[in-house]
């Protein structure tokens, strides 16, 4: 194998793992959900986005409030919007 596909699986296997942990650091987050560092930082100082500071230095996510949070405002499709319509009717 070529390293470029062995450098491909890794970091495959480590989004893996970092998608069954319970709590995340800022840089697994940050990786976890794509936001960039400088934004994350933005969210957490302006108290946007849930955290922890345990020792006021190093924050961390819990990854189920991180998903919660991302899938907040959901949009209706066009499909379900009809459908709960038609239950009204």
């Amino acid at each position: 194998m070529d390293n470029f596909l062995i450098l491909e699986r890794l970091d495959r296997l480590e989004k893996l793992l970092i998608a069954n942990k319970k709590v995340l650091t800022f840089d697994e987050t940050c990786d976890y959900t794509g936001i960039s560092r400088s934004y994350l930082y933005k969210l957490t100082a302006a108290g946007n986005i849930p955290h922890s500071k345990p020792n006021g230095k190093l924050i961390f996510f819990e990854r189920k409030k991180i998903v919660r949070w991302l899938l907040q405002n959901e949009r209706k499709s066009i499909q379900e919007i009809e459908v709960i319509a038609e239950s009204i009717r």
